[in-house]
């Protein structure tokens, strides 16, 4: 007993430090597994249960919404408080009230995200142009389902789509909604899930209607001919390009380019900004428009502010006196989101299956799933009416003789013989049967059975259309087609987006613009520059450098040249001299390698300032190897800003060196040898990455130091320093060259 007493105090006193077994210990676990077990069925749960939308063109998230709005009776009733919505809505949806509002925010009308709104709100729901303005609570603003949305539910009760239990199993939810036209395409739907994701823009009503039903007319109808380009709630210019429209109704990807609509006030000279890219906002618009004015890019604009009210968005720019408003706003598509693109990801789930269709396939799609539904209603009226024929073929016979049938019911000493003595009377079933025992006492006249059984010939004719629907796929699209006409006649609407053609020679103006000015430009050892204005100049002190610097690059140029900055990992930035700041000899400038995002630990180490790329590169290699490259091998076509292999990178770099025409270099060596070479007896040579030439002999354990320009008057004896052959020793300097004049750094 003893033993056992203190046996548990030993437990007790474990759990009182809190040790616990295996408590510390790093137990394997194999990624595979891990991955299999845990985020694998989160991935898939994302792809098929969250961010994707299915062929109805709604994710779950906004089909338990709508659903749980029309079961609350919000079709064809008076506004009820958005909380009240969102509450019911937790009844399918768990994922709590304000995901759930944000949702119900984006369907409404008040928000303006979607052309055909399916929230009809009231109150304040933001708008989707603005980043700041937030919509208010779900206790102050009220929301019904949109009149569009009975479209969306027709005949949702005749077993035209599967139903499942919701995630409690206590209510049973659609799978898909019947909608009577490609709501799929009918407006923008964006969702990020594990490894995909799905950005479907929207098109015009009438046209994918017309469009759709042209489709199932014929199959090989060219979809494009009706359905010329998306269409945008906020009514901004597409820039149409023939071949990206095509690539995006074929494939279901591509980039569509939007440009905001604008009008020029002449009186108050000012424009004002109308619509912005869907993929855009106004105050990101306001914010770059700024920070150009602030850079001096666009000197054209004097204030700039929003002005958004009742009447919708707007954007107001005031100009300077003479700006030239349509040339101002080419530059601004040009540097500011007012033009944007819209990229197009058509991915949808497909039978569970995640596929990204041309918008072909995808009305084919729809057309495949709107026929099962108007089968399946279809089917669901025939066995209707079969059953309502049934009762009445019952009852048809209970009108050849009444009284009998008064007499069977009054002599029958059992209520549960009612139905039985009924059956053998009369020749009928049991379910006729119960229908006639049913009947009030009142009913028991030839009136009202004549009155309930004189259908049954519309029944019959009924149930012939009904079969011959079934047994007829054409009959089927026929109804279709006529459904589609139907909802285009009664919510189409004319198209909010205008497309227009883009100007090829929009980008040679833009060029023009840029006012061009002497500039001067410096460039220091760790790799700060400055552009300072002559004025500037002759005003300003003496040069701010960090501690160790100094100029190693100045040039007279002007605000239009090109800048040619090489670095340590042989790589060469491109820019242009108006895309920095005007400065001043105060500033430490611009540090380059944070200005053109270079990579880690890579330094600009040599820049060129050319407009004609016209001379020559000299690259010294610590081998004594020299590379002479053409400045043009750098001209391009198209505006890269990063070059790869700018030069040879099989050799360690010691010094680059740039003229405009051929002559002499002083080369230098660590060991304080030097030469004197004149570039002419170099070859030029086209390739950027050749390994040059040796030029000068090194003792073990010496290297190339330096390439500099050789100045008149910098040697006493300049003989002493060149030579006739290649690759040559050099010369120590002499006692008639000054150590300042033949210093090596």
């Amino acid at each position: 007993m003893a033993k056992k007493k203190k046996s548990a105090k030993k437990v007790n006193t474990s759990a009182v430090n809190g040790v616990i077994d295996g408590a510390g210990e790093v137990a394997e676990q194999h990624i595979v597994s891990s991955i299999q077990e845990n985020f694998m069925p989160y991935a898939m749960s994302l792809i098929l249960s969250r961010a994707i939308p299915e062929i109805d063109g709604f994710k779950p998230s906004h089909r338990k919404l709508l659903y749980t709005m029309y079961k609350m009776g919000l079709l064809n009733s008076a506004r009820t408080k958005s909380a009240n919505i969102v509450g019911a809505t937790m009844k399918l949806n768990p994922h709590g009230d304000a995901a759930i509002y944000d949702t119900m925010v984006r369907l409404s009308r008040g928000y303006e995200a979607l052309l055909h709104p399916y929230v009809d709100s009231k109150g304040n729901f933001g708008k989707f142009y603005s980043r700041d303005m937030a919509w208010a609570a779900s206790r102050y603003t009220e929301a019904k389902l949109d009149k569009l949305c009975t479209e969306l539910f027709k005949d949702i009760d005749k077993d035209t789509v599967d139903f499942v239990d919701n995630y409690d199993n206590t209510m049973k939810e659609p799978t898909l909604l019947p909608a009577t036209f490609p709501s799929v395409l009918i407006n923008s739907n964006t969702g990020i899930a594990v490894g995909m994701a799905s950005n479907i823009c929207s098109f015009n009503l009438k046209e994918v209607c017309e469009t759709t039903a042209a489709l199932i007319r014929d199959p090989d109808h060219d979809v494009m001919s009706t359905m010329p380009a998306p269409d945008f709630p906020g009514g901004e210019y597409i820039v149409y390009d023939d071949e990206v429209m095509k690539k995006v109704y074929e494939t279901g990807r591509g980039s569509i380019k939007l440009r905001a609509k604008y009008s020029f006030d002449k009186k108050a000279n000012c424009i004002d900004i109308l619509s912005v890219p869907y993929s855009t906002n106004c105050e990101s618009v306001i914010d770059k428009v700024i920070d150009l004015v602030k850079g001096s890019k666009l000197k054209e604009i004097s204030d700039i502010r929003d002005e958004t009210g009742l009447d919708g968005l707007k954007i107001t720019i005031d100009l300077k006196r003479g700006t030239d408003p349509d040339k101002l706003m080419k530059k601004l598509y040009k540097m500011t989101p007012l033009e944007d693109s819209y990229a197009c990801n058509f991915n949808v789930l497909i039978g569970g299956t995640p596929m990204v269709l041309g918008v072909k396939q995808l009305l084919e799609e729809w057309i495949a799933f709107r026929i099962e539904c108007v089968r399946r209603r279809t089917y669901f009226d025939l066995n209707k009416k079969k059953d309502k024929l049934h009762l009445l073929r019952g009852l048809e016979k209970i009108l050849l003789d009444i009284d009998k049938a008064v007499k069977i019911v009054r002599e029958t000493d059992e209520e549960a013989e009612v139905v039985p003595n009924l059956m053998i009377g009369f020749g009928i079933d049991e379910i006729q049967a119960e229908y006639v025992a049913e009947i009030k006492l009142r009913h028991l006249n030839r009136e009202y059975i004549l009155k309930r059984t004189k259908d049954i010939e519309d029944l019959v004719n009924d149930i012939e259309q009904l079969d011959a629907v079934l047994k007829s796929k054409a009959r089927v699209k026929t109804i279709i087609v006529k459904e589609l006409k139907e909802v285009a006649d009664k919510y189409g609407q004319e198209r909010k987006c205008e497309i227009i053609y883009n100007d090829e020679t929009d980008d040679e103006e833009d060029i023009e613009e840029i006012p061009d000015y002497p500039v001067h430009l410096f460039f220091t050892k760790d790799g700060y520059f400055k552009k300072i204005t002559p004025k500037s100049l002759r005003m300003s002190g003496e040069h701010k450098l960090k501690d160790g610097d100094k100029i190693t690059e100045e040039f007279e140029f002007t605000n239009n040249c090109d800048l040619l900055f090489f670095t340590n990992k042989c790589q060469c930035y491109k820019s242009k001299a108006y895309e920095f700041n005007d400065t001043k000899a105060s500033a430490l400038g611009d540090y380059i390698p944070a200005k053109l995002g270079m990579e880690e630990g890579e330094t600009a180490v040599k820049m060129v300032a050319t407009k004609d790329y016209k001379g020559f590169l000299l690259f010294g290699f610590e081998n004594g190897k020299i590379a002479k490259v053409p400045l043009d091998a750098y001209a391009t076509k198209t505006n890269r800003k990063k070059l790869t292999k700018a030069f040879c990178d099989k050799f360690v770099l010691s010094d680059i060196a740039f003229s405009k025409e051929d002559r002499e270099f002083i080369i230098s060596s660590s060991s304080g040898r030097m030469l004197l070479l004149h570039t002419g007896v170099l070859n030029l040579k086209t390739s950027r990455t050749t390994q040059g030439v040796s030029v000068m002999k090194l003792k073990k354990g010496h290297r190339l130091f330096s390439i500099r320009a050789y100045e008149e008057g910098t040697f006493s004896k300049p003989s002493r320093y060149r030579t006739k052959n290649l690759p040559a020793l050099g010369a120590l300097p002499s006692s008639d060259d000054t150590s300042e004049q033949l210093s090596l750094i």
